[in-house]
């Protein structure tokens, strides 16, 4: 899906705004997408190299069906190359040693395996669900019809032509919003900034529940002007009630040098989402610190408590608030 033939029986892509022209017998960026005289073909169609029942926490989504599962599915590749990829043994091997791994997987089986587990979503996870379109889609579109959601989560590196194509089937999304400075992404991702705020936008005007994840490096994206500047962008531009996922470092690929971030660099940036005006900001990988929680945003009461992805305490009446009865933002059992 989504590619023109150019001259040459080279091709150009249209899934991703790197819109690779791939000469023939070539691949692209992502290295799953080749060129065989003039026909793009997926290498992963189907072949999935993790599938796994998850908490939804754990995507991270905190106001997507809490406490339910997802079945987890994911092929190698990727369109990003982040210098601190925890799966880059997956999601880099197609370009590092030009492997394509997986067990071949139909649609209906895993729409199955979802019923069967049962799973209240699918999630398109530990890689880049873009870069397997048109087996996320086809699954997507199976799920859909026996009441499962279906949830992304992703670098948010997708074309409005490919997200509208999916638009109908997709019930929510974790998107990484992994700097706000363009020389971040160039450097530790090889892409673009612009594309992936345009991206953001695009999901929340389709109405898609969406959640912003940054993981906060040391001495890289780090700095209170940065956060300050992610905050007023969800706050201006995708709307103070959608939860921003503040999350710890751990040593990682081609990064194993630096250091874990400290934990007040996680609360400081909790505190200026607060003080920028978000509703719900939660510090990630470091289970047990109360910023894992859920609080009423009206009175400030405890609504969810958490350890980890594991749920303590659950203060919510439909979509409100048990003590002030405000209304509280999300898509709840």
């Amino acid at each position: 899906m989504f590619y023109e033939k150019l001259n040459e029986n080279k091709v150009k892509c249209n899934l991703c705004p790197h819109k690779c022209v791939i000469s023939n017998f070539k691949r692209g960026i992502c290295a799953v997408r080749e060129n065989r005289n003039g026909i793009l073909y997926s290498l992963v169609y189907g072949k999935l190299v993790a599938k796994a029942v998850d908490p939804i926490e754990k995507k991270p989504l905190f106001h997507f069906y809490p406490g339910t599962t997802a079945y987890s599915i994911a092929t190698v590749g990727c369109n990003f190359r982040c210098l601190n990829c925890q799966n880059y043994e997956i999601s880099q091997l197609p370009k590092e040693q030009k492997i394509i791994l997986g067990e071949d997987a139909t649609p209906e089986e895993i729409v199955f395996e979802a019923k069967r587990f049962k799973c209240k979503s699918i999630a398109y996870t530990y890689t880049e669900p873009t870069i397997f379109f048109e087996f996320a889609y086809e699954t997507a579109k199976l799920a859909s019809k026996n009441g499962i959601k279906n949830v992304f989560v992703t670098n948010g590196y997708i074309t409005e032509e490919a997200l509208r194509e999916i638009k109908p089937y997709l019930d929510a999304a974790n998107i990484d919003l992994k700097s706000f400075k363009e020389e971040f992404y160039l450097k530790n991702c090889g892409a673009h900034l612009n594309p992936v705020l345009d991206a953001i936008k695009l999901y929340k005007q389709f109405g898609i529940w969406i959640e912003l994840t940054t993981l906060i490096i040391p001495g890289m994206n780090d700095s209170e002007e940065e956060l300050h500047k992610i905050a007023e962008f969800i706050r201006d531009e995708v709307g103070p009630e959608t939860p921003w996922h503040v999350t710890q470092f751990y040593p990682m690929y081609k990064l194993s040098h630096l250091n874990r971030t400290p934990v007040a660099t996680l609360r400081k940036a909790r505190e200026i989402g607060l003080k920028t005006g978000l509703k719900y900001i939660y510090i990630g990988n470091v289970p047990g610190d109360p910023g894992e929680n859920t609080y009423c945003p009206s009175c400030g009461k405890l609504l969810i408590q958490r350890y980890g992805y594991e749920i303590l305490e659950y203060n919510l009446k439909g979509n409100k608030c048990s003590f002030c009865g405000a209304e509280i933002n999300g898509i709840w059992s």
